[in-house]
Parts: C-alpha cells; structure tokens; sequence
C-alpha cells in the first residue's frame, strides 16, 4: 500500500514537471517569435507616384515613370517605408562629369607620384631642366651676337664695292645670304628656348603644387591638444 502511493505520487510529480516545462517552451516561443516580427523589416509590395496631374498610380513593380516622377515604397498596409526622389537627367549628368574629372584628375595624381614621387624630387628636376634650357639660350643669344656682328662686316664690304662701283664678289653675295638665314634661324631658337623655358617653369609649378597638396592629404591627423 504504502508502495502504491509513493508510486502515485512520482507519477503526478513528473507529470507536473513536464506540464511546466511546455509551458516554459511554449511562452519562450511566443516571446521569441513577438521579438522576431517586431525587429523584422518591412518589405515593399506597392510603389506608388503621382503625376503631373497629381494622380496616385500604384503598381507593383517599378516602371519609368516612377523614376521619372520619384515614388513611394508601400508595404502590404500602404504604409510608406520609404521615398525615391525624382529622376533628374541634368543634374545626373553634372555629376557623371564631376566623376569622370575626378577619375582623370586621380590617375594624373598616381602618375606624377610614379614620375616624381614627392615635390622635392620635382623640384630638382624642373632645376635641371631649367638650368640645360638656360645653357642652350645663352649658347644660341652669343650665336646671335656673333652673326649680326658679321652681318656689320658684311655689309661694310658691300657698302665699300658700292662706292668704288665694283660689282659684288659672288663671296660676298653667298656671305650675306647664309648670314640673312643664319640670324632667321637662330632668332627662332632663341624664342624657341625661351617659350620651353617659360612653359617648363608653369608646368613645373602646376606639378610641385599638386605634390605638395596630395602630400598634405597623405599626413596623419595628429588630435588637438585643447581640452
């Protein structure tokens, strides 16, 4: 008897145990899967816009002239989740230069870095550069000198047959040629070195500018000191 009723006893005791338990699991899921909906994203069903008559259109896909007139993103309720601003071709394509001068501008950027790697090394080269320009113009000017003090002699000589009214030697006629066209060509070198000198300088200032900015850039920022 006494064994019967221990028996009994077990058997409501593990009954009430798993009752409780499915109850635990059961209110862990209802909590669990409130938690679940109330974080889940809304998804858009509707795309709704309004046209230049003020008319709502609703579909259920995007068309053209949703883009065109800017739309809503409805959900299953018809609330708005989120908004699409009108499509603007001008200022669509201001931006698309504004990348395309971008992309230019970073590959001429990676390109002075290969060429020159920082503004002190440009430096020097725009020095060398100019210093061999400035060579050559001195070289071709004492070259100009040379040839129009010749030219002085020359005509001297023919000014001198022209008084005794002697016929010009064919010397001096070939002298006077070859000098007229000597003094043409080195005239058109010396503006030549001097255009190359003038243009070496800006180009070389455009260059050292642009280093020293991209260096800046490529600083670390220290934290300001202030409190």
């Amino acid at each position: 008897m006494t064994g019967s009723l221990k028996c009994g006893f077990r058997i409501r005791h593990f009954t009430t145990i798993t009752r409780n338990c499915i109850c635990t699991f059961l209110l862990m899921l209802l909590v669990y899967g409130s938690s679940f909906a109330a974080t889940e994203q809304p998804r858009a069903v509707w795309y709704r816009y309004y046209d230049k008559n003020g008319i709502a259109n609703v579909s259920t896909s995007v068309t053209p002239e949703h883009i065109r007139y800017g739309y809503e993103a409805l959900d299953r309720n018809m609330q708005v989740i989120k908004r699409n601003q009108p499509y603007n071709a001008t200022q669509d394509i201001q931006q698309s230069t504004r990348r395309e001068s971008l992309a230019r501008q970073r590959e001429q950027d990676l390109k002075l870095k290969r060429a020159y790697g920082n503004s002190k090394i440009a430096a020097a080269k725009r020095d060398q550069i100019l210093a061999n320009l400035k060579k050559q113009l001195n070289y071709q000017q004492e070259q100009l000198q040379q040839l129009q003090q010749d030219k002085i002699g020359f005509k001297r000589q023919e000014m001198e047959y022209y008084r005794k009214g002697e016929p010009l030697p064919a010397q001096l006629k070939n002298n006077l040629e070859n000098n007229v066209k000597n003094i043409e060509r080195v005239k058109k070198t010396v503006e030549s070195l001097r255009n190359a000198y003038s243009r070496t300088e800006t180009d070389y200032t455009d260059i050292i500018n642009r280093l020293s900015r991209l260096e800046q850039n490529d600083l670390p920022h220290t934290p300001s000191s202030r409190p």
